[in-house]
């Protein structure tokens, strides 16, 4: 197979593409986003090679119409250019017409030389990151510009293995994404039974039970330190072996996205707590960032920082204690107590004591019943998609450098 080298600015020169940055402050100020419109896509908007609308911006169609050059089309490639520059999203045909953000740069490619689904993936590999990350200027903050992405070197064969390569890869990233929906699917039927239940009090029986002071009867209150422990166990100073480490910048809402491995005598003097299975972990800073998560059938060996309150469950069964623990009202609680302006965060005793709603044993059976099997689904396609991420990370390198044929 023939590969052939060039920069991706003549690439995109030859195509008839372009790289280009979004509209300067001058043409787009903060008080031009509203809640509803256009959607604008920040760097911040940039998650795991795709658009997250979760806080995305807005501007009136009036206002986008004025910045007809920075609308996206469809298989556009756009990365921040400034703070997390490694990051990139691939736009799909519901996104075209969006804008390309003041922070960020929008790539565009005819297809005709350079496929852009191929570049998408030339881009993940570690020697183009560490060209991005040496490239960039800045000290406090990385940047980049149009100029420095033209210069990207790249290495590509004819266009028909270009989208052979792309296809094979992007298998992956589609199971791995139906898996993610089927996990969103599971955990948002969880969340809509509880609130149903126990929070818009619909249970079963509700039509025949009184309700005193806004709790039904038989339903208790109870502080969090008397429904379960908080920080239970530490790992022993003479511990000698091997720990898998849960640092908090690798939660997010609801998932553990890496670990990390060390023998125990090297490892970060925060891996200390103790978990194991149906504990729940949530991070004590910036709550309101809501790192939290569960452990499902975890190695002996895993630890998690001490930045952590590790909630074990023991009155309770996790399936429920998880819901109560990461609703908006709980979120807000722990943003109310947390101390500090530049680092704000709660401690163990916070969640101590906070209040939990504990509902009757029978109606707590019923829901664990449901939830806990649709957990240990989740779960199972959680461990799916991290085999089909290594798989693929395994594959990716091989393919582009044409040691495995296509």
């Amino acid at each position: 197979m023939k590969w052939q080298d060039s920069t991706l600015g003549e690439i995109v020169k030859q195509d008839g593409g372009l790289i280009q940055t979004g509209p300067f402050g001058a043409q787009l100020h903060q008080a031009d986003y509203q809640s509803e419109g256009i959607p604008v896509i920040m760097p911040k908007d940039i998650a795991d090679g795709q658009v997250s609308v979760d806080s995305i911006a807005h501007i009136s169609e009036e206002m986008a119409n004025r910045l007809e050059r920075h609308k996206i089309k469809l298989r556009t490639i756009v990365l921040p250019r400034r703070g997390e520059i490694t990051k990139r999203a691939f736009i799909r045909e519901d996104q075209v017409g969006w804008i390309c953000g003041t922070g960020c740069i929008k790539i565009e490619l005819d297809g005709k030389k350079l496929a852009p689904e191929y570049l998408y993936y030339f881009m993940e590999q570690d020697h183009v990151v560490k060209w991005l990350l040496q490239n960039s200027v800045g000290t406090t903050m990385l940047n980049l510009s149009a100029g420095i992405v033209a210069k990207l070197p790249v290495r590509f064969p004819s266009i028909k293995a270009q989208h052979k390569i792309a296809s094979t890869l992007s298998a992956y990233d589609d199971l791995i994404e139906n898996n993610r929906r089927r996990m969103v699917l599971l955990e948002e039927t969880a969340r809509q039974l509880y609130n149903e239940w126990f929070v818009r009090l619909r249970f079963p029986g509700h039509e025949h039970t009184r309700i005193v002071d806004g709790v039904p009867v038989g339903w208790e209150r109870k502080k969090l330190g008397d429904v379960a422990e908080i920080n239970q166990t530490n790992i022993s100073n003479s511990y000698d072996g091997d720990v898998e480490y849960i640092d908090i910048s690798s939660v997010s809402p609801g998932s553990i996205d890496d670990t990390t491995i060390y023998i125990f005598r090297d490892a970060p003097s925060r891996a200390r707590r103790v978990v194991k299975h149906g504990d729940i972990i949530w991070s004590c800073v910036r709550p309101n960032r809501r790192s939290h998560a569960v452990i499902w059938n975890p190695p002996e060996n895993l630890v998690a920082s001490t930045g952590f309150a590790v909630i074990t469950p023991r009155y309770l069964p996790t399936s429920y204690l998880y819901q109560a623990l990461t609703t908006e009202s709980f979120v807000g609680y722990l943003s109310n107590h947390a101390k500090g302006a530049a680092y704000p965060a709660v401690v163990s005793g916070d969640f101590e004591r906070a209040v939990v709603t504990v509902p009757i044993k029978p109606l707590v059976s019923a829901f664990n019943e449901f939830v806990e099997q649709q957990m240990a689904q989740s779960h199972n396609l959680r461990l799916q998609n991290q085999k089909l991420r290594t798989a693929r990370d395994l594959l990716l390198p091989k393919l582009m450098s044409g040691e495995i044929a296509v």
